[in-house]
């Protein structure tokens, strides 16, 4: 039996804001009391134990708060403290009731913070605005799919229909949307992909052959060095840092390469390990490089550099040659090219000196076997795709790709966002994928090109886009420049949130609205066949099955795979031979025709069924084998580029905090960064603050500056004293994105450059503080 209790109903107050002092340390036992507390009290004592125990377990279900990958050996508590906060988040018994609707108007509905909306429960039947209507109602799943079909079967084009999806979404619902999708008409498939490792695929694709990692989870025990760059394990996926202590355990070297000192990079306190709970617990980075934003591609043209250089003086003793020789191209054209490396250029840019350089380079020699890991603090720059071909170039020189203990490792983000794209969750997959379909439905798949996230909402606000539906996630809120977003939402004629709770995505909405409630992770799922499993891909490329384990908090919820299908059955009907009554009886069906379709997955009931599931195929890691262009791993020129900051102005990065998943706001504390109780503050370092003439816990307006004659507003934000690089600022994700216009991207991928915001700090008055806080405008220059 559900437990329902009332939501908790408080906004928070950023004028009650307390800042202390950062942490040097994460986990130990503060996390665990941090991760069991509001378990307990939301979810009671059996849902916690059904939930928590079995997260990540093989019998179990797949965490949805990070993708990081699960260990052979599993220990009993193998979860983290975000891990947990996301299953609280999900698993809680309260729900939205249906007297809510009549309640709240979706205009007071926006007026509320994220946090509040997630606080309301989950979502339990499907609700539906009128044009012309400012509530939501309740309707039938019939009713709902029904006016959806309608809508859809009445567009000019399938092209002014987009689809979007989360990286939450199963193989199995990913697989059944994109093909109802294909066969609806357009390729206009966006996923979260777009705006974080977008960068790393196009990178790593043109370069390796493959867009995934090269690595699996035990290289992390067998490697002699692993260089850590923008990203905060401790805060984002800090299961890693169990990881990287068992590597400091077997003698490997860690560096930290990012412009804020994280506490988990410092030192990690593993609650399940005794010095942990009693002792110092284990320090990670050996050396931390505190570099400039944007000075990434920089810093890894400068040690490449130098180990050329180190060739040179020693030939033979330095470069892997026989690996050169037989797998890679392009090493004359690099040589050439960072021969003429400006050192000055390279200390401008990262605000390095010569021996911090020095040390990662020798660092670099000394070990056999190196990982270079990476997240969104790569991927979010203007240059992210250069920079990631330049962790590349690093790697290839020594011969650490292929071999045990060494590799490039990007870390997603969402659970299965990588997994979304194997089973086709793209807006520009490849001829081969699309063939496949053909072959296996009998349907020619449309082969133009969809849209991304960004030309997503460029086309919304263009006009060319009139229904959107999204399969979780929250766009609205997720994208850059914010108000552009909302606005562009607003010009639609139908928007479609398929979700489990409420965000700002089922606020800012269409003439007409639909909110489509569906099973969590945490849920058992019950179809005509009986119970169902789903599988997911971590960030290493295993496949695993997830099974949920508690009763789902409503007994009209939908699974997302049915979801899918009964629409599809609305919206084609006989249009295409596919079986979508089957697929949501039994998922076994669409894992067959996965097996059929999506390279690296024939056999899939069969494998996935194995204890632990499989690992899918990886060329470059298993084999040394390269489907780029040539066939073989390519070295690549990159054209250095420098971050500009006028005088006066800073370079602010979102991020998040230790309370949140992507735009999920669990609480308003960080933490590790000594904040409680408020997310408007910007961190700053104090002797840029001094230079500003600016006080700590002053408030200020952050304005961004652009070339496009506007400039975008965060209010009445308060000053912390924060020892970030010199030169650069934070403020946290999704507030900040109102600073970020929809055009700024990165080159080749199209990602929203979060880490390049070049903003200035100006005082506001006492009387202002209050009123606006924390609100974005856009306003002429």
């Amino acid at each position: 039996m559900v437990r329902k209790t009332s939501p908790r109903m408080d906004e928070p107050r950023e004028d009650a804001v307390e800042v202390g002092a950062p942490k040097t340390w994460a986990a130990g036992v503060p996390g665990v009391l941090h991760s069991m507390g509001p378990a307990l009290r939301d979810m009671g004592v059996d849902r916690s134990r059904k939930t928590l125990l079995a997260m990540n377990q093989k019998d179990g279900f797949d965490c949805m708060s990070c993708a990081w990958p699960d260990p052979d050996q599993r220990k009993t508590f193998e979860f983290c403290e975000n891990g947990a906060k996301a299953v609280t988040w999900e698993a809680t018994p309260i729900t939205v009731a249906s007297n809510f609707w009549a309640e709240h108007s979706v205009n007071e509905l926006r007026q509320k913070s994220e946090y509040w909306l997630g606080q309301q429960g989950r979502l339990t039947e499907p609700v539906y605005k009128p044009a012309g209507e400012d509530r939501y109602r309740p309707v039938s799943w019939d009713e709902a799919f029904s006016i959806l079909a309608k809508k859809l079967n009445s567009l000019a084009s399938a092209d002014e229909a987009v689809f979007y999806t989360s990286g939450r979404t199963s193989n199995e619902a990913a697989f059944a949307y994109q093909l109802f999708v294909r066969a609806f008409g357009t390729n206009n498939l966006p996923d979260c992909s777009n705006m974080c490792h977008e960068s790393t695929g196009w990178a790593m694709g043109e370069t390796l052959g493959i867009g995934k990692s090269t690595i699996s989870y035990d290289d992390f025990g067998k490697s002699d060095l692993i260089i850590i760059m923008g990203q905060n394990p401790g805060t984002n996926h800090p299961r890693m840092l169990t990881a990287l202590e068992g590597a400091k355990n077997n003698g490997a070297a860690i560096v930290a390469v990012n412009p804020l000192p994280e506490a988990g990079l410092r030192r990690y306190k593993n609650p399940q390990e005794i010095k942990g709970i009693i002792g110092r617990g284990t320090d990670i980075a050996d050396q931390f490089v505190q570099i400039r934003l944007g000075g990434d591609m920089a810093l890894l043209q400068a040690v490449s550099k130098r180990v050329l250089e180190a060739e040179e003086a020693n030939p033979g003793m330095v470069l892997d040659r026989e690996f050169i020789e037989a797998h890679c191209e392009g090493l004359e054209e690099l040589k050439a090219h960072l021969l003429r490396l400006d050192e000055d250029a390279v200390l401008q840019s990262t605000g390095l000196s010569v021996a911090e350089v020095d040390e990662l380079t020798a660092r670099y020699l000394k070990a056999d076997r190196v990982i270079i890991t990476w997240a969104m603090g790569l991927t979010q720059q203007k240059k992210g795709v250069a920079a990631i071909k330049e962790i590349v170039n690093l790697l290839l020189l020594r011969g650490n790709i292929g071999k045990p203990g060494a590799g490039a490792s990007p870390i997603r983000g969402h659970s299965n966002v990588q997994g979304d794209r194997t089973m086709g969750i793209w807006e520009q997959m490849s001829p081969v994928f699309l063939d496949a379909l053909e072959q296996e439905f009998g349907f020619n798949p449309p082969r133009k090109h969809g849209t991304d996230a960004v030309q997503t909402i460029q086309k919304m606000r263009q006009g060319f886009m009139k229904v959107f539906v999204a399969m979780g996630g929250n766009l609205v809120a997720a994208i850059s420049d914010t108000h552009a977003a909302e606005a562009a939402m607003e010009n639609l004629e139908m928007t479609v949130q398929i979700s489990t709770k409420l965000n700002r995505s089922h606020t800012v909405v269409g003439q007409e609205a639909l909110i489509l409630p569906t099973v969590g992770r945490t849920e058992i799922d019950r179809q005509d066949s009986g119970e169902q499993f789903v599988s997911v891909e971590d960030t290493v490329c295993a496949v695993h099955p997830s099974w949920g384990q508690v009763e789902p908090v409503a007994p009209n919820l939908l699974s997302e795979v049915a979801i899918v299908s009964r629409l599809a059955r609305a919206t084609l009907g006989e249009k295409v031979n596919v079986d979508w009554a089957g697929f949501e009886k039994n998922y076994d069906v669409i894992r067959d025709h996965i097996s059929h379709v999506v390279d690296g997955c024939e056999d899939y009931n069969q494998r996935i069924r194995q204890e632990g599931g499989f690992v899918m195929a990886n060329g470059p890691r298993d084999s040394r084998t390269f489907h780029t262009a040539t066939g073989k791993a390519m070295f690549t020129v990159n054209e250095l580029e420098h971050v500009q900051c006028p005088p006066g102005r800073l370079i602010l990065q979102t991020m998040r905090s230790h309370d949140q998943f992507n735009t999920t706001i669990y609480g308003h504390s960080d933490r590790y960064r000594g904040i409680k109780n408020g997310r408007e503050v910007v961190f700053v370092n104090p002797a840029d603050l001094l230079a500003l003439g600016i006080a700590d816990g002053q408030y200020v307006d952050i304005h961004g500056e652009y070339a496009d004659n506007k400039e975008r507003v965060l209010h009445n934000y308060r000053v912390v004293a924060y020892p970030s690089a010199r030169g650069c600022a934070a403020a946290y994700y999704p507030e900040a994105n109102v600073l970020v216009p929809l055009e700024f991207v990165a080159e080749g991928s199209n990602t929203p450059v979060s880490k390049h915001v070049v903003v200035r700090l100006e005082p506001v008055r006492v009387s202002q503080i209050v009123e606006g806080a924390g609100s974005g405008t856009s306003i002429p220059a």
